[in-house]
This record gives C-alpha cells, structure tokens and sequence, in this order.
C-alpha cells in the first residue's frame, strides 16, 4: 500500500512539474487593433471585455489589472512589440488595459496625453508612471502597483520586471502620473 502510494505522489508531482517547466505558453490576451496566432491555454481565461469607445467612463478592477500586469513578469522586450512575444513599454500597457477594455493610444507620448493627472503622492495601483530616457518629456511608461513598485517592459535588462519608482534612475527621470479609469 505504501509503495503504491509513493508511486502516486511521483507521478503527481511530475505530471505537475511538467506543466510548469514545459515552457508553453499560453496566449489568451487580446491585443488592441493586432492580430496574432494564439495558443490554447491550459486552463479556461475569463472573456476579455471589449475596448470602450472614446468619451466612456471605463470601469476596471486595478487589482485585475495590476495582476495582469504582474503576470507578464519575465516576458522579453522587443521594441515595437505588443504581445507576450515580445513587449515594448507602451506596448505592454496598452496590451494589459487593452485586456481589459480600455483602449490606450500605441505611442508613450499619446498615453501620457490620456486620463488624469495624478499627484505624486496620490499614485494608486493602476496609474501609468511616466519617465524621461531616451527623449526629453515622457518617452518610458510602466503600470504602478500601489506603494512604490511599478511594474514595465524595460530595453535595459530584456525583460518585463517589477522596480521600485524611488531607485535613483528612475526617481530623476519621473515626469508625471496619469489615471486611466
């Protein structure tokens, strides 16, 4: 009895350890105005809502939001990319409120022209966060994550990853916050 509940274990743990080293990935985000080849995921995704015409009033949960976002993490940048293949900034926050209905311009300076202003010391999770580096005014965006993590699809280290806005590159380089919904 014991032996063959040893197997069972075994075979559990690598039929679920498979799954997470397979490297499939699974693509069930919509990508605003794109088309692109789909895999099927493991697991049923709930139906995106469909982008909100201009002049609505979106309204989302950040917490979804904010954990799209953060699911996304390690995916590689690629400069003009707009999905999981390969992401640049304004790429990456247009394809995660884009899975969420709300539409966003393509270009960093058009989403930093989006929303409203926000203060400094009222970012919430949600908000866009706009920097200056290759351009002066707004030329990188990444999704706030409440506190003082962001979320972005940086060039520098090739992946979308997590940082802290008050790190000393990006605290010199902070233009501005806008609020989408």
């Amino acid at each position: 009895m014991r032996c063959v509940l040893a197997w069972l274990v075994i075979a559990a743990a690598a039929v679920t350890g498979a799954c997470a080293s397979s490297g499939f990935v699974p693509r069930p985000f919509p990508v605003p105005g794109g088309t692109s080849s789909q895999a099927t995921p493991a697991a049923p995704q709930p139906e995106p809502e469909p982008a909100l015409a201009a002049g609505t009033k979106p309204s989302v949960d950040m917490y979804a939001l904010t954990g799209t976002a953060l699911s996304l993490r390690g995916k590689p940048y690629r400069n003009g990319g707009t999905d999981p293949s390969g992401f640049d900034c304004s790429g990456f926050t247009q394809y995660v409120f884009g899975y969420h209905g709300i539409a966003l311009p393509r270009e960093v300076k058009e989403q930093f022209a989006t929303g409203q202003s926000v203060k400094t010391e009222e970012i919430a999770a949600g908000d866009l966060l706009f920097f200056t580096t290759v351009a002066p005014g707004a030329s990188h965006v990444g999704i706030s994550l409440g506190g003082d993590e962001f979320v972005h699809a940086p060039s520098s280290t090739g992946v979308v990853r997590v940082e802290r806005a008050s790190a000393p590159y990006w605290s010199q380089r902070f233009v501005g916050a806008r609020r989408i919904s």
